[in-house]
């Protein structure tokens, strides 16, 4: 009895411990950025380009960059993720293809980012005569994207009650009919929380879009920018940081890429409650 008690003491200590290093470390990593690059973001750093004459520095097309890649994949790799899913989900019927699809997404997902960049540079950008350009980069996060926007909906999906679906049956729906008006907006809260968990891993990709995307900084509206070259936030920062040795900058440009994944995970958090809570009403 008193060895348990012991064994019990200790593991408990270890896991405050545990608790208490990972959430030193988190707190320690956004108060440092915080810290280095908060003092160093302005209006002007915010709101215009870089100009060579006269040495200003700006990451406005920048951020129209990183805006840019979010939106495009996002319109690619959604209607993609979430028909895969309701195909895995709703209308196949060979569970060995379903797991062998499963597995692959599984692995892809797992794959490093370098990987990408390299087969995007490939394919996309020399065999696609896609050239270097934030669509290439698009396309090549919309692979890396696929597997997680797809998994996520497919377990969204299997949250639904089967005995939703038969009621609809029951009721003289058609099967596309099920899926689009009971099965779906039954599990939306999940489709969300994964597409805004997918617009912070495109925020944060730089690897990939080393070798795709490229690392002009011009001002361009939508259209332009999609097809021409163009640096995103994190590539940016990888620039200032490694090739110009702008630490000041780099650490002000680290410092709005924490902000914005900590509004993202903020955001997906609040969606995903908001429309339990509605689903749940």
């Amino acid at each position: 009895m008193e060895k348990r008690k012991t064994y019990n003491v200790v593991m408990m200590v270890l896991m405050i411990g545990a608790t208490t290093v990972t959430c030193g470390l988190v707190l320690f990593l956004i108060s440092y950025v915080l810290a280095k690059g908060l003092p160093y973001i302005t209006w002007d750093l915010l709101s215009t380009g870089p100009s060579y004459l006269d040495g200003n520095i700006g990451i406005l097309p920048d951020i129209l960059n990183t805006v840019y890649m979010i939106l495009a994949t996002l319109v690619i790799v959604l209607p993609l993720g979430t028909g895969a899913a309701v195909y895995l989900t709703e209308y196949a019927k060979n569970k060995r293809v379903v797991s062998v699809i499963e597995y692959a997404a599984e692995t892809l997902s797992g794959i490093p980012s370098i990987i990408y960049g390299l087969v995007g540079m490939l394919f996309f950008c020399q065999f696609l005569d896609m050239k270097t350009s934030l669509l290439a980069g698009v396309m090549t996060l919309a692979i890396m994207n696929l597997p997680t926007v797809m998994r996520t909906a497919q377990e969204s999906l299997k949250t639904v009650p089967q005995s939703y679906r038969e009621g609809a049956f029951g009721l003289g729906a058609g099967k596309w009919r099920v899926i689009r008006t009971v099965v779906l907006p039954g599990c939306v809260d999940g489709i969300i929380t994964g597409c805004i968990l997918s617009t912070g891993r495109i925020l944060g990709e730089s690897a990939a879009l080393l070798f795709t995307a490229g690392f002009a900084h011009v001002i361009n509206d939508f259209f332009t920018g999609i097809t021409s070259s163009g640096c995103t936030l994190t590539v940016a920062l990888y620039v200032y940081a490694k090739e110009q040795g702008e630490f000041e900058v780099a650490f002000a440009i680290a410092a709005i890429l924490m902000i914005m994944t900590l509004i993202i995970n903020l955001s997906a958090d609040f969606a995903g409650k908001y429309f339990k809570k509605r689903r749940n009403a």
